[in-house]
């Protein structure tokens, strides 16, 4: 390994990082610098990182002197992190959901993920750059883009291939190597998107495996923070670190089993020698050649390693509508109560007020208006009648989709291609889901919506609630077969 940073840090993992720490090989502070000096360079390509953390390299040299003095906390002590702009610090960073309206709001405290990361030694880099209000704010805003941080675009290919996903800029930055990976948060695609389109390992949680307290709102029943990374391992240790029960998160509180605290012991690469997958035929019919190629390929990999392939497997809800009712009550109720919490300098209070402000501020807000938001402020669901429809939905999905195909055949997870349509399902329901890089379409096409399909592409893997510790098992036992990520040449 070179003794100069700048040669290795962008591709390399938090175990390698952190044991180069162990040997005196380089400090937190010099990860900081190193960091900071790649963002420096590319991040005006990029326009992933929104914001950098003023106390950075103080934090990293206050942990530097605790590794030298009483010891390290665990595999996160002095690994620089970044992100997601709708998560709250309280520090000297601003969380604005990519708005101009909170621009300069300060949080009155962390995140409860936040404080745990700090728990765990991460020296909070910097806040990365969203699609604005998480993509809930205009029909046709592209992802990626926020009123406050501009466009984030695609290291891979930038302003050619697509970044998909409201946690666009904390998957360019650490496909990048802006960090040593990245927090994001997903409501319906805006983790696994990212980090299929971005080389990257993707994690969504089961709703309720982390709390969503002091992180912007979307939906109650579906929003959940997770790690983007370059490999399993490093998502998992991520994973680790932001789990827990919280008193402000009635989810947290739903899990049937003990939260685990080290999905480091679930990486097994021989675990797909006893794995039962399924394939979901549905959602590989829009592929174009290569993609479909590809997904192929690792339905080959996964019989090559052992695995029960049952294909195809049948879902009955694959067609069911989203119900924009639901989620508008549940935005419209949560950013409200996110909102009155604010300090009187900050603009807006209510969702009202939001819409107010960006019509008087229209040349600077509203380059691609803000239809989600006046349609949720105009939302008329009651409480019974929005309780009414969620469960309709639910017990709908529960019986014919996820858990009916894994119990059907006895599977451990189905795979779907790394596109959002597989997975609505499981974002309604709150399930689990997990991808992984395993191919590169070097020709794609452009679909329906404008976006590109060349570039990065990942498969999915969805299980049952609560079934990180397998997704986590399958995902690196498929990921240590190809290893096929490489890292963007910027």
């Amino acid at each position: 390994m070179s003794t100069n940073l700048n040669d290795w840090i962008h591709e390399a993992d938090i175990p390698t990082v952190q044991k180069a720490m162990t040997r005196g090989e380089c400090t937190s502070e010099d990860l900081v610098h190193a960091y900071l000096e790649r963002i420096r360079k590319y991040n005006p390509l990029l326009n992933a990182v929104l914001e950098i953390n003023p106390d950075a390299l103080e934090i990293a040299r206050k942990l530097d002197h605790e590794r030298n003095t009483t010891g390290i906390r665990g595999p996160l002590h002095g690994i620089p992190i970044l992100l997601k702009d709708n998560i709250d610090t309280h520090d000297r960073m601003h969380t604005s959901a990519g708005s101009l309206a909170l621009a300069e709001s300060i949080a009155g405290e962390d995140a409860f993920i936040v404080a745990k990361l700090r728990a765990a030694g991460v020296v909070l880099l910097g806040k990365t750059n969203m699609t604005e209000w998480s993509n809930f704010m205009g029909d046709h805003m592209p992802a990626g883009y926020s009123s406050r941080g501009g466009q984030v675009l695609n290291p891979y290919g930038p302003g050619e291939l697509f970044v998909s996903g409201s946690s666009s800029g904390s998957a360019a930055a650490a496909a990048a190597g802006f960090a040593a990976a990245a927090i994001g948060t997903e409501t319906a695609g805006s983790i696994i998107g990212p980090a299929c389109q971005h080389y990257l390992v993707g994690i969504k949680p089961t709703v309720g495996l982390a709390s969503r307290s002091g992180i912007i709102p979307i939906s109650v029943s579906q929003d959940t923070p997770g790690p983007l990374a370059k490999s399993v391992a490093d998502a998992a240790i991520l994973l680790g670190a932001i789990v827990g029960r919280d008193d402000n998160d009635k989810a947290t509180a739903a899990s049937p089993i003990r939260t685990v605290h080290d999905y480091t012991s679930y990486l097994d690469p021989d675990f797909l020698k006893q794995a039962r997958i399924g394939i979901p035929r549905y959602y590989y019919r829009q592929l174009d050649s290569e993609r479909l190629a590809i997904m192929e390929n690792a339905i080959g990999v996964l019989r090559a390693q052992g695995a029960t392939v049952m294909d195809p497997v049948d879902l009955y809800v694959e067609q069911l509508p989203w119900n924009n009712d639901v989620i508008g009550y549940e935005f419209k109720t949560g950013i409200n109560q996110y909102l009155s919490k604010l300090p009187p300098e900050v603009p807006v209070h209510s969702l009202q007020e939001l819409i107010a402000y960006n019509e008087e501020n229209a040349a600077y807000t509203l380059r691609y208006g803000q239809a989600n938001l006046i349609r949720s402020e105009q939302n008329v669901l009651n409480e019974a009648e929005y309780l009414r429809k969620r469960q309709e939905y639910n017990q709908l999905a529960m019986t014919q989709g996820i858990d009916y195909a894994l119990d059907l055949h006895q599977l451990d997870a189905l795979m779907l291609p790394g596109d959002v349509d597989g997975m609505y399902i499981a974002a309604r329901l709150g399930y689990p889901l997990i991808t992984v890089p395993a191919g590169y379409s070097e020709q794609g096409i452009v679909d329906a919506d404008g976006d590109s399909t060349q570039g990065p592409f990942g498969v999915v893997l969805s299980g049952r609630a609560w079934s990180e510790p397998t997704l986590i098992s399958l995902a690196y036992s498929f990921e240590q077969a190809t290893l096929v990520r490489r890292a963007p040449e910027l």
